[in-house]
């Protein structure tokens, strides 16, 4: 039986505590969609398949890193392969050494234990300031 929408989102947690992009990719479908609502216009707002997610995603541990996730609520909804969870998640910005923390809504569809589809709330200001510092 695959793994509940829940217990996907655990691991794709523990894969990125863990610093292994290539663990938290696999967790998403061949042909998943991730999109990212509040993205500034120079950023990307959609990418379409694994392939995309990984790409966007590479480099992402030499930019930040997260060592904890916290304040973690996962809801399930009456779909049951939809949740969603609010998180935040801190670490340090690694060209600084500056500390991060961010908050996080994300809303996943989550089938036979592969994420479908991840549309990512999140706060582009903070990430601005990041990037500025």
């Amino acid at each position: 039986m695959p793994e509940n929408p829940v217990a996907v989102f655990q691991r794709a947690t523990e894969a990125l505590l863990a610093h292994d992009m290539a663990a938290f990719t696999a967790l998403y479908a061949d042909d998943a969609v991730m999109e990212f609502p509040f993205a500034p216009s120079d950023r990307p707002q959609r990418l379409d398949g694994r392939a995309a997610v990984e790409a966007y995603l590479a480099g992402y541990t030499d930019w930040l890193d997260i060592r904890r996730i916290h304040d973690v609520t996962v809801h399930e909804t009456t779909d049951p392969q939809v949740i969603v969870a609010e998180m935040a998640a801190s670490g340090l910005v690694v060209a600084t050494g500056k500390p991060y923390t961010a908050r996080y809504i994300a809303v996943l569809t989550i089938a036979g234990g592969r994420i479908r589809h991840y549309r990512d709330y999140w706060n582009p200001l903070a990430m601005a300031e990041l990037s500025a510092a």
